[in-house]
């Protein structure tokens, strides 16, 4: 018995260091105002070294074992020596975009990465790549290809999972006044030309500021969120196929002003969505719990979990400390989810839970990819 229990321990253990190690490409956080995390194990530090100003999107990324290798705004690319790398400028991203930039390492390569960004608002540049190649400028890459396009108008909303086979990925966003859902496959050939389209779900359309809004995976990639922004506005929640691409079986939860930031719990068993309450004036977060049953049942499990000294909520971010990171407008702190496993109020919100040494957050968080093995 004895043995068997630290056997047990010594499995834990190896778990998640496992987890740490997959989780190092996301260690690194630039957005907002000047504005950064590193995360190490179990504790975040806020950096100020970041030369990244913007109001919504951003994206980032590291080595496996955390070392920071570049981020953007969509517009910018900064090296890791917070340099504008080579041909880095007028990527045709927008800073007041909600999912602005998206970095995937190509399936094959250890040195090519792919940044996917979109414009503001439904607008004409809409979905698009560029290629940055990190084994050029003595290890600290350059842009390569830039702004190849592949379709508008598309949503600001743009996500990507791991693919059923472990290697490749899909490339999620929505176009503009249709109820398509995109996925563009990613593998060693490339970005596919052609999405696979699902028409599921409600219209994404109308007056263009409806294309604001995040779009989030699970931590298991099977399903999707969507926040449909407006000023009186809907979540929506659907499956997602990892192995076809293929998004259906949509949720629909009416009735949320200004539905912006989303996120799932790192179990998958809570969804939570981001608000802004004009009748209070104060941000709020939503809980559903997507383990009450049915979808009625899921819809009539809403339930208001924090309630912001801000008048303003974006992003929701899960970090790799498990917690969830809560932007706030103009602050000079983030939100904290500290158990958000957990139901109702028990998730332990704290408003001002990290303080951004001096830095300010905006409406956004940097944007990853949900690397799903098989």
């Amino acid at each position: 018995m004895i043995r068997f229990k630290h056997l047990a321990a010594a499995f834990i253990l190896c778990c998640a260091a496992i987890v740490a190690q997959a989780q190092g490409e996301q260690k690194n956080w630039y957005f907002g105002k000047g504005a950064g995390i590193t995360f190490t194990g179990d504790s975040a530090v806020a950096v100020t070294n970041g030369r990244l100003n913007t109001e919504e999107g951003s994206a980032s990324i590291s080595d496996k074992n955390g070392n920071l290798l570049f981020y953007t705004n969509g517009i910018t690319v900064w090296n890791r020596n917070h340099k504008v790398m080579p041909n880095g400028n007028g990527l045709l991203g927008g800073n007041s975009s909600t999912q602005s930039a998206l970095i995937l390492p190509k399936p094959g390569s250890e040195a090519i990465y792919y940044i996917f960004t979109t414009d503001i608002q439904a607008q004409s540049d809409g979905l698009r790549y560029s290629i940055l190649d990190m084994s050029k400028d003595n290890g600290n890459g350059d842009i390569v290809f830039k702004n190849t396009f592949m379709i508008a108008p598309a949503t600001e909303k743009l996500t990507a999972v791991r693919h059923k086979n472990g290697k490749d990925w899909w490339v999620i966003a929505h176009r503009w006044n249709s109820n398509a859902y995109m996925s563009f496959l990613v593998s060693e050939e490339g970005v596919a030309t052609e999405p696979v389209l699902s028409n599921v779900g409600t219209v994404h359309g109308g007056a263009n500021r409806k294309a604001i809004g995040y779009l989030k995976p699970s931590p298991d990639g099977t399903k999707l969120a969507a926040a449909l922004w407006n000023d009186n506005s809907n979540f929506e929640l659907l499956k997602f196929d990892r192995s076809t691409g293929k998004v259906s079986d949509p949720i629909l939860f009416k009735g949320f002003s200004e539905a912006y930031g989303i996120a799932f719990s790192p179990d998958g068993s809570k969804l939570y969505g981001t608000t802004n309450n004009k009748g209070t004036g104060k941000g709020q977060i939503i809980q559903f719990d997507l383990r009450a049953g049915t979808p009625d049942a899921i819809t009539k499990s809403a339930t208001i979990v924090a309630t912001s000294g801000s008048p303003t909520l974006g992003s929701l971010q899960l970090g790799p400390d498990g917690r969830i990171y809560v932007a706030r407008r103009d602050n000079l702190y983030l939100g904290v989810i500290y158990k958000p496993n957990a139901k109702g109020k028990a998730v332990q919100y704290k408003d001002n839970g990290f303080r951004l040494a001096g830095r300010k957050s905006d409406l956004g968080l940097p944007n990853f990819a949900q690397d799903v093995k098989r």
